[in-house]
């Protein structure tokens, strides 16, 4: 029994030794790719940061990288200076939050039923819902068809065509499935709990993580957009989001320093006005994403663990 010990347990120990070994070797490469990852997405935002309160000049002679040089906030002035940012910002806020909620209760309100085996026909619907994801009409018939239901130049245009994702239903159809046993919802009904009572107090407290993360998506999907908003805003200037706003500041700012000649007043370099119409309108939504990312990260992880 000695002998067999003492040659067994070498050979156990080395075995021992080199899978640790190869599992170290192995989380270094894991640890090294997500920081690879990481600065791939943290250093293109420090860059734009340093560039928008940086000297023109150091900006002109392409010598930010990271650290900002000549620090000054004249193009973060000049946005203010405009009185109409304040109200672009005014109109992208509320645009965003009616957004958000009507999307997620369309969202919601289709995703459930289609969830459900008892439904008929919810496979042929979920094929009708899915295949406008790959065809669409195009803009101009869109834009004829806002033209005809008089909702140009409305907060209509703005929350209206764009509420509803096929592909946040799909999402949340996949979530509702597989995080909502059928037994718990017949043993409701059985109870003598309808259908609305059954989404309300069953449905939507299970669901907070992914409501969290399609919320987020919609947000962020609202907030960033601005090519209807150029489409169906024509006339009605005080009705145009943040960033159609900031998208027609940095043109005029680019046209005014093209045609500047030597002696003029002094113009801010349009990619300093870049930078910092970026930063304006991107710490909104990096303020609200760590109250979210709790229920962000539940809901993404949906359906990837089962047991």
């Amino acid at each position: 029994m000695d002998s067999a010990t003492k040659i067994i347990l070498p050979k156990t120990n080395k075995a021992w030794t080199k899978a640790k070994a190869k599992n170290r070797v192995i989380d270094i490469f894991i640890y090294s790719f997500i920081l690879i990852v990481s600065l791939t997405c943290v250093l293109p935002f420090i860059h734009v940061l340093s560039k928008s309160i940086s000297s023109e000049a150091y900006v002109i002679a392409n010598k930010i990288i990271l650290l900002p040089k000549g620090i000054t906030l004249s193009a973060y002035k000049k946005i203010f200076a405009d009185a109409s940012i304040i109200r672009s910002f005014y109109v992208s806020v509320v645009v965003t939050f009616l957004f958000t909620i009507l999307g997620m209760i369309i969202t919601i309100c289709a995703a459930y039923p289609l969830s459900r085996k008892q439904l008929k026909g919810r496979t042929a619907l979920t094929f009708i819902f899915m295949f406008t994801m790959y065809f669409a009409g195009g803009i101009i018939p869109e834009y004829l068809l806002m033209n005809q239901l008089g909702l140009l130049d409305s907060w209509s245009a703005l929350i209206l065509p764009l509420a509803f994702s096929p592909y946040n239903l799909l999402i949340m159809k996949t979530s509702l499935q597989s995080s909502i046993p059928d037994s718990l919802i017949e043993s409701a009904y059985l109870d003598g709990a309808g259908q609305i009572r059954i989404l309300r107090s069953i449905v939507l407290p299970l669901s907070k993580p992914i409501i969290a993360t399609l919320s987020l998506f919609y947000a962020v999907g609202r907030w960033n957009a601005y090519q209807d908003a150029l489409f169906y805003i024509k006339q009605r200037t005080d009705l145009r989001p943040l960033q159609l706003k900031l998208y027609y500041l940095v043109v005029a700012a680019t046209e005014s320093f093209q045609a500047a000649v030597e002696g003029s007043a002094q113009l801010t370099n349009p990619e300093v006005l870049k930078a910092s119409c970026i930063m304006f309108a991107t710490i909104p939504i990096i303020c609200i994403y760590p109250f979210a990312q709790k229920y962000f990260v539940q809901g993404t992880m949906i359906g990837s663990v089962k047991g």
